[in-house]
């Protein structure tokens, strides 16, 4: 998220993570993470992986 704040992509109006997964923010149990993407929103509608986060079990 920093690092989107600190530096934007010129053409992306956000940033999203579908799905809720386990280790997201707001999401925590304990140790646990899924692995997941955080999406990069565009303004033109498209969308690309910004960030892969890896998950631990």
């Amino acid at each position: 998220m920093q690092r989107f704040l600190d530096d934007p992509p010129p053409k992306a109006i956000g940033l999203a993570v579908p799905g809720m997964p386990i280790g997201s923010p707001g999401m925590e149990m304990g140790t646990r993470q899924d692995e997941y993407d955080v999406l990069l929103l565009n303004k033109d509608g498209s969308d690309a992986v910004y960030e892969r986060i890896g998950g631990s079990n």
